[in-house]
């Protein structure tokens, strides 16, 4: 059961540092600032080391979808937070609709 358990961990984690890319990526103002320009290269690189490591293990397609959504979901949600996207109640509700969705493809057995 545990074994089973750390493709996944290490999937989630790989998003986590996708949204630190991405959002040091749009600090990073095309390149020029240092230390956002370092961060992204940085996470970017584990992020996708990651990614390689968990589809070893999950299915692409099921990996890719859950590290883009959870990515994709931190980063917006990270943005509204800051306050450098406005916040939406309907942004939250996709948000969460992305979120629900990358639970079900964990909940499916592994042969569906």
């Amino acid at each position: 059961m545990r074994q089973h358990r750390v493709p996944w961990l290490v999937l989630l984690a790989s998003a986590v540092l996708e949204a630190v890319w991405a959002t040091a990526l749009g600090l990073s103002d095309g390149f020029s600032q240092p230390l956002p320009t370092l961060v992204f290269a940085v996470t970017a690189t584990l992020s996708m080391l990651g990614l390689g490591w968990a589809i070893r293990h999950i299915p692409l397609g099921t990996a890719y979808a859950v590290w883009v959504g959870v990515g994709a979901a931190l980063t917006v949600g990270w943005a509204m937070a800051t306050g450098a996207e406005a916040f939406s109640v309907l942004k939250v509700a996709f948000i969460a609709g992305i979120v629900g969705c990358v639970g079900g493809l964990k909940a499916l057995p592994q042969d569906q």
